[in-house]
C-alpha cells in the first residue's frame, strides 16, 4: 500500500495560487507518498496542467450523481475527468452540514465517480456532540455502511476519517481515539468488501499540520492524510508530504 497525502483546498485560491502547486513539485518531485490535491473547480484544469507527468494527482471536491442534466451548479464525474481530475473528494462533513447531503447521496455520487474511472475519497466523522454522547463508532459505522459502495476496491476507493469538532480548530483527538477508530473502520470495511478493505487508504484528517503529521502518522491503520488549511502553502503541505513518506 502507498500511502497518501491529500490536500483540500476547499474554497480557496485562484490562478495565482498556482505558485505553490509549482513550489510543491519543485521540492518533492519523488516523493515515497502519493500526493493529491483538491483544488475548487475552476482550477483543476490549469492545475492537471501543471501536474502532467509529475507525482502529483489532481482531484474534485465534489460531483453529482448524474452524468448530465439540468443541473445548475452541479459538476459531474465525467466533467472532473474530462478537467484532468482522478481523485474526487465525497461526503465531507461541509457537504453534510452545509448541504444536507446524506449517505444515500454520498454512496450515489461515490457510484457515479467509480463509474466514470475516478477515485473517491469518501469522509466520514462525528461532531463533537456526537463525541460527547459517546455515539462516535455508531456514527461511523452508519456513515461507512451507508456511503461506502457494495463492490468497492482499494483501487477505487479512499476512506477519510475526519472528526467534525477538529477540523481548523487546531483540536485533535488523542492518539489512542485515533487508533481506535481507524482499527474500526477497518474492520467495518472488511466485513463490507472483503479482502480488499487491507488495501483501502485510510486517511485521518481534522487539523493535521506540521507539528503533529509525525505522531498521527506513526498510529496504525493510518495510512495518510486529508488536510485542509495546511495544504494550501507548499511549505506546510510539502512538510507533511516529507512525514508521511519517511513514516
Amino acid at each position: 500500500m502507498r500511502k497518501l497525502a491529500a490536500g483540500n483546498w476547499k474554497m480557496n485560491g485562484t490562478a495565482a495560487s498556482l505558485s505553490e502547486v509549482a513550489a510543491l513539485l519543485r521540492d518533492h518531485p519523488t516523493p515515497v507518498c502519493e500526493m493529491l490535491l483538491c483544488p475548487p473547480a475552476t482550477l483543476i484544469t490549469q492545475m492537471a496542467a501543471l501536474a502532467k507527468g509529475t507525482a502529483l494527482h489532481i482531484g474534485g471536491q465534489d460531483c453529482h450523481a448524474k452524468s448530465s442534466g439540468a443541473h445548475t451548479g452541479d459538476v459531474s464525474a465525467s466533467m472532473l475527468m474530462d478537467a484532468g481530475a482522478t481523485h474526487v473528494i465525497l461526503g465531507h462533513s461541509e457537504r453534510r452540514t452545509d448541504h444536507a447531503e446524506t449517505d444515500a447521496q454520498v454512496n450515489a455520487k461515490a457510484v457515479a465517480a467509480i463509474g466514470v474511472g475516478l477515485v473517491a475519497v469518501v469522509c466520514i466523522g462525528e461532531t463533537e456532540g456526537q463525541r460527547d454522547a459517546g455515539q462516535t463508532l455508531d456514527v461511523i459505522g452508519t456513515q461507512l455502511a451507508g456511503s461506502v459502495p457494495d463492490g468497492s476496491t482499494a483501487a477505487t476507493l479512499v476512506v477519510a476519517y475526519e472528526p467534525v469538532w477538529a477540523i481548523g480548530t487546531g483540536r485533535t483527538p488523542t492518539l489512542q481515539e485515533i487508533a481506535d477508530v481507524h482499527r474500526f473502520i477497518r474492520e467495518r470495511l472488511t466485513a463490507k468488501i472483503g479482502a480488499e478493505a487491507a488495501g483501502v487508504r485510510l486517511l485521518y484528517g481534522g487539523s493535521v499540520k506540521p507539528s503533529n503529521a509525525t505522531e498521527i502518522f506513526a498510529v496504525p491503520h493510518v495510512d495518510g492524510a486529508l488536510v485542509g488549511g495546511a495544504s494550501l502553502k507548499a511549505s506546510d503541505f510539502g512538510a507533511i508530504v516529507a512525514a508521511l513518506s519517511a513514516a
